[in-house]
């Protein structure tokens, strides 16, 4: 039998790479830009401060703020080309496995949702966030449609992450602690520890997480309700 996991499970797990590598597009892409999409021609383009074309895309979802619910890509009654929405299909299987109905279904109201998020874009955010999790592609990009969130995965070499820099992992733990919506501290660290590349160790009792990587320690500690309730790093001299 698989292992029991939920979507809540999920969006943790995703939660904190999904930010890094959000802060790693808007870098790339700049301030101010427009983005363009031909989906029968396969061609997703950005313009702006910083022009390219994406080597390739998956088309996630849409998220409607008239019958408040998302709907799946491969459930989209405009029969897109099955390379387009394969990846969304393949959630539809995970979904399935592991008993996950926000997965499985072809369609999910907001209000079914964690938190049931009230706007479009939340639940795009919150969706393609599972996307990622399940389908290991990070970079993601979601685009206003007349109201309707657009949830698309996509791919460049120029959006792969650099290597783990110091500062940039304790930033995104800080900013993920004080902004993120996450339900399991301990999970969601660990698994942005290890999906980075990073070392991960608990202290016997879990109360103490370290966390390691070239030239940096940071050691979150957790209170009696599983919260961090401090996080400390330090740096050393990186080897010539």
């Amino acid at each position: 039998m698989p292992e029991t996991l939920t979507l809540t499970d999920i969006l943790d797990d995703a939660a904190l790479l999904s930010l890094e590598q959000q802060l790693h597009l808007a870098e790339v892409l700049g301030d101010h830009h427009t983005w363009h999409v031909d989906l029968r021609a396969g061609r997703f383009e950005f313009a702006g401060s910083r022009s390219l074309v994406c080597t390739r895309f998956h088309l996630i979802g849409t998220a409607a703020p008239g019958p408040r619910s998302w709907l799946w890509a491969w459930a989209n009654p405009g029969g897109y080309p099955e390379p387009l929405v394969a990846l969304s299909a393949s959630l539809r299987e995970f979904g399935h496995r592991y008993g996950i109905a926000e997965l499985a279904s072809a369609e999910v109201p907001f209000d079914a949702l964690p938190g049931s998020p009230a706007e479009p874009v939340e639940v795009a955010g919150m969706l393609t966030d599972a996307a990622k999790a399940v389908s290991g592609q990070w970079a993601s990009y979601n685009g206003d449609a007349g109201g309707t969130r657009v949830a698309f995965l996509i791919e460049h070499p120029d959006f792969r992450l650099p290597p783990p820099d110091p500062a940039r992992v304790v930033r995104v733990l800080g900013q993920g602690l004080a902004t993120l919506r996450l339900s399991d501290h301990r999970r969601a660290l660990y698994g942005y520890a290890v999906r980075r590349g990073l070392g991960a160790a608990f202290s016997p009792d879990h109360t103490r997480l370290t966390i390691s990587g070239p030239g940096f320690e940071t050691v979150a500690e957790f209170d009696e309700y599983g919260r961090v309730s401090s996080i400390d790093g330090s740096m050393s001299a990186r080897p010539n």
